[in-house]
């Protein structure tokens, strides 16, 4: 009976509550690595090839993130990936030019290292939330981030430590995470843990490994649409006449992974708007009040068009003073015109991406996980990968920015005819 608010009381109110910490948390992370390329885009030392090299290694994060939302408590076996780090960073597109292999070498090999206690705290993460303690989790994330930005200047510019500096304040951030929630574990508020409880179930395991399987794929089809952008933007940057030249030859892949890295902090509010309603789908499904299931439905992806808006505008109107944040005064003209190019092009569809990420969410917490995966693989897989691979044999290396809108439209066009049935199905049921 006390939750009979989540029947009673206003959606909005309701969408803040739940939503806020999830998008706070959320956001934290995403600023991890953001924060991590702001210094090290400032740092006359690394510059665009450090920030290449960041783009190389990124994928990697996203595969841990996978296997973590997939099991739950991360798999620390993950470090022998390091073993084969050249072959990797060649995949993920590290063969940009010798400056940008070595540091996405150095930068690779230690974030590698801090893979099990990332892995262990984005785990943690929901848990904790679904523990009744939204706020610890998100203080958790705070706090982590705190330190990597404190320790990201002081390696990089005061003890001069490079890549491996700014890896470094990155892990110590996630461990302190990952250590608080490992703190949280044995004082959690609904169960009490024993000793037996840490045998490994095949039941347990089997049923949340297919609870995950839906984020997993998300994930692992985003780590293959990266992939191919960062390989299609090596071998294009080699045939552009500007980018060809040796010095030059780094700036694409540097600039598309700041870009891919500011749509990750509007995809984090994104995200964070739509798993908090999750709890409150659930609740009113069973219920049976499926009419407010649609009318938060209908509420959210409103909320998500207007975030995804804002932040057009934003990209639309200050290109050049987004990429003056990312060192832009230190490096080549071309490096700041390819990135007023790349911003306007490769993100002139942000309002529908936001809307198609709502719905694979939304999708996925009434029970629909096969079209929720469906249509998420069909975007970064279809045409995430495909649009990729084909469009820059017509428009050189502009063909990867316009890749990006283009996947976003036509995912659009499928998402609105499920947001027009799922709809229709929920007034059916009520009725």
């Amino acid at each position: 009976m006390e939750q009979r608010y989540m029947v009673t009381e206003g959606l909005g109110r309701l969408m803040r509550k739940f939503s806020l910490p999830c998008v706070v948390s959320l956001l934290v992370a995403a600023l991890y690595n953001i924060v991590d390329q702001i210094f090290i885009a400032n740092a006359p030392d690394l510059g665009s090839y450090g920030n290449a090299a960041n783009t190389v290694v990124f994928p990697l994060t996203v595969v841990a993130l996978a296997v973590a939302v997939m099991i739950g408590d991360g798999a620390c076996a993950m470090v022998s990936i390091s073993q084969g780090a050249g072959a990797l960073l060649t995949v993920f597109g590290g063969r940009v030019n010798g400056e940008t292999f070595e540091k996405s070498r150095e930068y690779f090999f230690w974030i590698t290292v801090g893979i099990p206690v990332y892995m262990f705290g984005q785990a943690m993460n929901p848990i904790i939330r679904s523990d009744g303690s939204p706020r610890f989790a998100m203080a958790s994330t705070l706090v982590g981030a705190g330190v990597n930005m404190v320790l990201d200047p002081l390696f990089i510019y005061v003890f001069h430590w490079g890549m491996t500096g700014a890896a470094l304040a990155t892990i110590l951030g996630q461990a302190l995470t990952a250590g608080l929630a490992a703190w949280y574990v044995t004082r959690m508020r609904t169960m009490r843990l024993t000793k037996g409880d840490f045998r490994p179930d095949i039941r347990v395991v089997g049923r949340f490994l297919a609870l995950g399987m839906t984020s997993f794929l998300s994930q692992i089809s985003l780590v293959a649409a990266m992939a191919a952008n960062n390989n299609m933007i090596r071998v294009y940057s080699g045939l552009d006449p500007v980018f060809s030249q040796p010095q030059l030859s780094q700036i694409p892949m540097a600039v598309v992974g700041i870009v891919m890295k500011v749509f990750q902090i509007v995809i984090s509010i994104v995200v964070g708007m739509a798993a908090g309603c999750i709890p409150v789908v659930g609740y009113n499904i069973g219920a049976g009040e499926k009419e407010r299931v649609k009318k938060l439905f209908m509420l959210l992806l409103s909320w998500e068009a207007a975030v995804g808006g804002i932040a057009l505008l934003i990209v639309e109107l200050f290109p050049g003073q987004l990429i003056a944040i990312f060192g832009s005064a230190n490096e080549s003209p071309h490096y700041a015109a390819f990135a007023v190019r790349a911003f306007r092009i490769y993100l002139c569809m942000m309002p529908l991406a936001c809307v198609n990420k709502a719905t694979f969410i939304y999708l996925q917490s009434l029970g629909r996980a096969v079209a929720s995966s469906a249509l998420s693989m069909i975007r970064e897989v279809v045409f995430g990968v495909g649009f990729v691979l084909l469009l820059p044999r017509f428009f050189g290396l502009d063909g990867v920015l316009y890749s990006m809108p283009a996947s976003d439209l036509l995912t659009f066009i499928i998402a609105a005819a499920l947001i027009y049935t799922t709809c229709r199905s929920l007034k059916t049921e009520q009725a």
